[in-house]
């Protein structure tokens, strides 16, 4: 069985691919891939190993040996999906590799922003420390999680460990309905929910229910100063109107770990807001990345390259 890697550098260069190789008799690995690379690197290929490199129906269609696509992460949106189930080809993806990793990274930008560490770090920089009356600096003034409440969009695996990370700060955790069924599911729809968060934070997939779910509106219906992280998906929220909200006073802070470009080479407006006074913060989509989470990517997916095909 023939396999073709065709953007192993996401993974970096840190991570053995071994259990991979040990599933395949032939394993191509390519660091990255263009799109017009991806014909001519998959002629012939069984298995098609991507995490963000697209897969369209169009080539899809011109690559009939190709019976397994393995994704090297959960959401598998570069993908046509309806084209793969045409085609008989079957999509795997890994799913609660990272759990830790991105908790981890959710309540540091939780606890960045309540801190106000943007403004303290440029205040600081800025030598107001040293110019200060007294021993310490009072303003901006910070929030103290305990007792505060969080809502969390998603109770998956990874929604729920944020939700356990949180209460041992005491903080009061509420998850929302899934969106898109309201309907059905018993908890809370968000709108409902919105007006007593003093944290939203969002751990769901980017689906047509979810693409900004965080829009204007939602933002009007949010407490006074409440926080806004968002370590799913670019998109879920509406990043203009968040930013809006924030310039005005009426989001207390804004985290993001995506954007709807990645990597954003036109830019975005987040990023270039960064050198405002602003309690925002902006990562580079590296909740994932510890060694550990991105070791068991490669140990997942040499799971699902041993399961059979029907």
């Amino acid at each position: 069985m023939k396999a073709v890697l065709l953007d192993a550098a996401s993974l970096g260069e840190d991570i053995d691919l071994t259990p991979l190789r040990e599933r395949v008799d032939q394993l191509a690995v390519h660091a990255a891939t263009a799109p017009e690379q991806c014909r001519e690197r998959l002629e012939g290929a069984r298995v098609a190993i991507v995490n963000k490199v697209v897969l369209d129906g169009e080539l899809l269609e011109g690559l009939p040996e190709l019976k397994l696509i393995c994704v090297l992460a959960t959401g598998t949106n570069n993908i046509d999906m309806a084209a793969a189930e045409r085609l008989g080809i079957r999509v795997r993806n890994v799913s609660a590799y990272g759990t830790a990793s991105v908790a981890q990274h959710t309540l540091m930008l939780m606890l960045a922003l309540a801190n106000r560490l943007p403004h303290y770090q440029r205040r600081v920089a800025a030598g107001d420390w040293g110019r200060s009356d007294f021993f310490c600096l009072l303003s901006p003034t910070t929030l103290q999680l305990e007792g505060k409440r969080l809502v969390i969009v998603g109770r998956g695996e990874l929604g729920r460990r944020v939700g356990e990370l949180a209460e041992a700060f005491g903080m009061r955790v509420d998850y929302a309905a899934r969106p898109g069924r309201e309907a059905t599911d018993p908890r809370p729809a968000l709108a409902e929910l919105a007006p007593r968060a003093d944290v939203l934070s969002l751990h769901c997939p980017l689906t047509e229910a979810t693409r900004h779910l965080v829009d204007a509106t939602l933002l009007a219906r949010l407490r006074p100063g409440a926080l806004l992280i968002n370590c799913a998906r670019g998109g879920i929220i509406d990043e203009a109107a968040a930013l809006d909200a924030l310039r005005e006073g009426r989001l207390g802070g804004l985290a993001v770990d995506s954007l709807p470009e990645e990597p954003p080479r036109h830019g975005h407006a987040l990023i270039d807001a960064l050198d405002e006074p602003l309690n925002l913060i902006v990562t580079p989509h590296n909740a994932w990345i510890t060694p550990e989470a991105r070791a068991r990517v490669v140990q997942l997916t040499a799971e699902n390259l041993a399961r059979p095909l029907p």
